[in-house]
């Protein structure tokens, strides 16, 4: 009975085949938040994300992070202010068309949080962001066989820091766009196979 068990145990538990994780695109965004009028706030969203994740399951800290955002895909709800978001006033996609993250170094924080710190490039600018993970879930299989999990993590930039410097003054004092930005990612991870040995 204790064989059979085990058995069901071995059957039903995924096995982490692959250090290397390709994002699933189709379950995967990345969000942001920006102040406007220093009153409200408008949130926005990325699609089309792509990118590898490389994962040491004896210790994260030297795993690798290597993503690819189509800046094209900008979603506000408004697409007169989408529309200007694509332009050179803003991020420029006919000549800046990509947003990437490399990862150059992962620690963890003091609340044991991994803390990833990494090459952001935005418009042809590439200045250093820590992004925060917040969550790193199990593997785990998903109905069609594969294995998967998902990972969450946050951050904040200054725009300027990448030449998104565009503003109008208000009469009240004040801008119409704030500078900070508060960045939130939300990824499917899937399992790379493991490419098969020549013999």
């Amino acid at each position: 009975m204790k064989s059979i068990f085990a058995l069901s145990i071995l059957l039903f538990t995924p096995t982490v085949f692959a250090a290397t994780w390709d994002i699933d695109t189709t379950h995967t965004n990345a969000q942001f938040a920006v102040k406007h009028m220093m009153v409200s706030t408008v949130r926005g969203e990325f699609q089309n994300i792509t990118g590898t994740v490389d994962l040491d399951e004896k210790d994260l800290t030297k795993s690798k992070i290597d993503v690819s955002i189509d800046a094209t895909t900008i979603n506000t709800r408004v697409q007169k202010r989408d529309d200007h978001l694509r332009s050179a006033d803003f991020f420029d996609v006919a000549n800046h068309p990509k947003l990437t993250f490399k990862s150059t170094k992962i620690v963890k924080g003091k609340d044991g949080k991994l803390l990833a710190t990494g090459d952001l490039t935005i418009r042809g600018v590439t200045k250093p962001v820590t992004l925060t993970v917040t969550s790193l879930s199990e593997p785990m299989k998903n109905p069609w066989g594969m294995t998967v999990r998902g990972v969450s993590a946050t951050g904040k930039i200054n725009r300027k820091d990448f030449g998104l410097t565009w503003n109008k003054a208000l009469e009240a004092g004040g801008v119409l766009v704030g500078d900070d930005v508060d960045l939130t990612i939300d990824a499917e991870l899937v399992a790379k196979a493991p490419t098969p040995q020549k013999s």
